[in-house]
């Protein structure tokens, strides 16, 4: 089926999903684009998932505050405006600075984040995670928690 054509405002953005912290609005899914995913991912400070890898491509743009991004021994305060691409299969983490931050996300053609993210979401609850169910999840999604 050919993508069609769509418009997400502000006021018809769907519901954010809470992963373990971390607000993340589905702007759209690799269903809709029939290719990659967007992502509107908003966080207090410190949350961010751990170090971790998949097999998509993963881009990052800061849109507010800062985001401590490491990757490949290297590690990064990205402020508003910066943007940082990452390849299949590198290895990073990234972490909300000081007094939060917000960030846009887009996957590559192969990614599988609506899905992980919406199953975070649904299983698991606010507060501390179940850690041996956060990486179950994660790799039923075709992401390996590093580490």
């Amino acid at each position: 089926m050919k993508p069609q054509p769509f418009v997400v405002t502000p006021n018809a953005y769907p519901r954010a999903l809470d992963v373990v912290g971390e607000k993340i609005t589905i702007l759209a899914s690799n269903a809709a684009t029939q290719g990659y995913e967007i992502f509107l991912q908003q966080g207090d400070e410190g949350t961010g998932p751990p170090q971790h890898s998949h097999d998509w491509d993963e881009s990052f743009y800061v849109v507010k505050g800062s985001v401590e991004i490491s990757y490949g021994g290297n590690t990064l305060a990205a402020t508003a405006g910066t943007l940082v691409h990452l390849p299949a299969g590198t290895i990073h983490s990234f972490h909300f600075g000081p007094g939060g931050g917000e960030m846009i996300s887009v996957t590559g053609q192969t990614g599988h984040a609506t899905r992980l993210f919406t199953a975070i979401d649904q299983e698991i609850p606010p507060g501390p995670p179940d850690v041996p169910k956060f990486i179950a999840i994660a790799e039923k999604c075709g992401v390996t928690v590093a580490g």
